[in-house]
């Protein structure tokens, strides 16, 4: 049976290390740098094998570069003969992209998908896909974990009144994942409704739902800027104080 070898990859190596720590496995030995003219470049440095590789690396942060990172060290751990390489990719880069939502709009999240595909990866493993059909972009198998039951237990530990709480989406397209989460606490839920001039801008919103004299927890799966879960949570003051 193979040995599982771990990597990390630049995006995030205190996860990577408390990952490795909870398997009781050390991190394998790899060096990632930049040329001068800033390609990437990477050395792994132990041999893989015959190995079950995984590289840990997500799409956050630095986003282009890390993707470059990890498509270089799955296709260099794949030409280094391991057994198989797993991807796990906490946050899916490029993950808003995933329909042609206008005339002449790319489909991101397809490109990503294949790209990795084709760097050799053999599984990938992610965490809350902001569109689920993400998943159906892959011809290899996509394991799209959540972290529901992580937030419910950290609810029902540091809110001290979570049966009267209120579960908010800031906004109508997250309505399924705030619903989930009130049906497991048994407790109510309310969105947002939010209308947009242009990218990152909130224009005006209209909350659904009672929020007065409630904890109100606002729940939402990506934030950039954080400007809607702001607003949002501006909005629900607004109510509670009215």
């Amino acid at each position: 049976m193979p040995n599982i070898v771990l990597f990390s990859g630049s995006s995030h190596q205190d996860l990577s290390q408390r990952v490795a720590d909870r398997l009781g496995l050390e991190l394998g030995k790899v060096v990632t740098k930049k040329f001068s003219n800033q390609e990437t470049c990477v050395e792994i440095g132990e041999s893989v094998r015959g190995e079950d590789v995984y590289i840990i690396q997500s799409g956050c942060g630095e986003i282009n570069d890390n993707l470059m990172e990890l498509l270089i060290m799955i296709n260099a751990c794949k030409f280094a003969s391991a057994s198989r390489v797993t991807a796990v990719i906490p946050c899916f880069p490029y993950a808003r992209q995933d329909k042609k939502d206008k005339s002449r709009a790319p489909i991101s999240a397809k490109l990503v998908a294949n790209m990795l595909s084709v760097a050799g990866a053999d599984h990938i493993i992610t965490m809350d896909l902001h569109a689920s059909q993400i998943q159906g972009f892959f011809d290899i198998p996509v394991d799209n974990l959540y972290a529901e039951p992580a937030v419910l237990q950290w609810v029902k530990e540091n809110i001290i009144d979570w049966k009267d709480c209120i579960i908010v989406s800031p906004d109508a397209g997250g309505a399924k994942r705030v619903t989930s989460i009130a049906d497991r606490l048994n407790v109510e839920f309310a969105l947002i409704h939010k209308e947009r001039k242009k990218a990152n801008e909130v224009d005006r919103m209209v909350l659904v739902g009672d929020v007065k004299d409630r904890v109100a927890i606002l729940v939402d799966d990506m934030a950039d800027t954080c400007g809607t879960i702001c607003h949002a949570a501006d909005k629900s003051i607004d109510v509670l104080t009215a």
